[in-house]
C-alpha cells in the first residue's frame, strides 16, 4: 500500500467553505499520487476554533469547545472524502465532549463508510495542568481493508506498552499523529516513534503539526517534521526511516510500504524483537544493585 503522511499547517478560516475546500484539497492531492491511507496529526482540528470568531479562538477553554462543537460536521466531511476518494483517512484529532471535560480524539474513516475512534491514553503535562483533557476510552485495533491498524496519539508513543499492547492485538502499523512546540518535543516524538518500530517490528507514521498559530493559545508554535519509520532490518533500509519530509515544512510525504515484509521480519529478521519481547520479564527478576566502591 501507499501511505501519505501529513505535515499540517494550522490555517485562520473565515468560513466552513474554507476548511472543506483545504480538507477536500489535501485528500485529492494525496488520493491522486495513489495513497491508499491518508494521515493528518494531532490537534490539527483546532483550527476550526477560528470559525467561532477570535475572541472564542484567542481563548483557550472556549476554543476547546468552538472545536468539539464542529466535530460532526468535520467527520461528515471526512467520511464523504473517504468514500468518494477510496481511501482510508485518519483525521486530525481534536478535543471531543463526552463528559464533563473533553478527550483527545482522532477518527479512522473507512471508504466503505465505517469510521472508528481512538482517545489519547497518557496526558502531557499542557493537557493535565493547563487544557483540562482527560483520558478517553481504550486502546482500539482497526480491522480494515489494508489490514490492522493502531493508532498512538504523540505523547502514547513514548510509552513502549501501549504501543506493544497494540501489536500484540495484531496491529502492524501504528498511526502517530503529533502537535509539538518545540524541536525537543518532536524529537522525542520521533524517538518513540521509531522506538515502537524497533521493538514490534512494523510500520510507523509520523504526523506532525507545523507552523505558526498566533491567533491561537492552543497551537499557536508547532515543530516537527513527517516521517514513515520501519524496523531497520532485512528488507527495510537500514536507518528504518521509509520517508522523511524536511523539518517545518508542510505537505505530504509518501512511503510504498508492505505487511508482508513486516511478516517476514518478524520471522526471519536478523533480529527478532517482536518474538523475544516476552523474555523481558524473566530477566528483569534478575535484576539487582549492586554496590561498587
Amino acid at each position: 500500500m501507499k501511505i501519505a503522511a501529513a505535515a499540517y499547517p494550522i490555517d485562520w478560516l473565515e468560513s466552513w467553505a474554507a476548511y472543506e475546500d483545504k480538507i477536500t484539497a489535501w485528500v485529492a492531492e494525496a488520493a491522486g499520487q495513489g495513497a491508499d491511507l491518508l494521515v493528518f496529526p494531532e490537534y490539527g482540528a483546532m483550527e476550526l476554533s477560528s470559525l467561532a470568531g477570535a475572541e472564542a479562538a484567542g481563548d483557550l477553554e472556549a476554543s476547546l469547545h468552538a472545536v468539539s462543537d464542529r466535530m460532526a460536521e468535520a467527520d461528515a466531511l471526512h467520511a464523504r472524502l473517504a468514500a468518494a476518494h477510496g481511501v482510508h483517512i485518519l483525521g486530525a484529532s481534536a478535543p471531543v465532549w463526552e463528559g464533563t471535560r473533553p478527550a483527545n480524539r482522532a477518527r479512522l474513516f473507512a471508504p466503505g463508510g465505517g469510521s472508528e475512534f481512538q482517545d489519547k491514553q497518557i496526558m502531557t503535562r499542557f493537557e493535565r495542568e493547563t487544557w483540562d483533557v482527560v483520558p478517553g476510552g481504550p486502546l482500539k485495533v482497526f480491522d480494515t481493508a489494508l489490514g490492522r491498524i493502531g493508532v498512538l496519539i504523540c505523547y502514547d508513543a513514548e510509552f513502549p506498552l501501549l504501543g506493544r499492547a497494540l501489536a500484540d492485538a495484531g496491529a502492524e502499523i501504528l498511526l502517530v499523529p503529533s502537535c509539538t512546540d518545540s524541536l525537543a518535543g518532536y524529537w522525542r516524538v520521533r524517538v518513540g516513534a521509531m522506538a515502537r518500530a524497533l521493538e514490534n517490528q512494523c510500520i510507523v507514521v509520523h504526523s506532525p503539526t507545523v507552523g505558526e498559530a498566533g491567533w491561537s493559545p492552543a497551537v499557536d508554535e508547532n515543530c516537527g517534521a513527517v516521517a514513515i519509520y520501519g524496523p531497520p532490518d532485512l528488507g527495510f533500509p537500514p536507518t528504518g526511516v521509509l520517508a522523511e519530509g524536511a523539518l517545518n515544512a508542510p505537505g505530504w510525504t509518501y512511503a510504498q510500504v508492505s505487511l508482508d515484509a513486516v511478516r517476514t521480519v518478524r520471522q526471519q529478521g536478523q533480529v527478532l524483537n517482536f518474538r523475544h519481547w516476552d523474555e523481558q520479564q524473566s530477566r528483569l527478576k534478575t535484576a539487582k544493585l549492586c554496590a561498587l566502591d
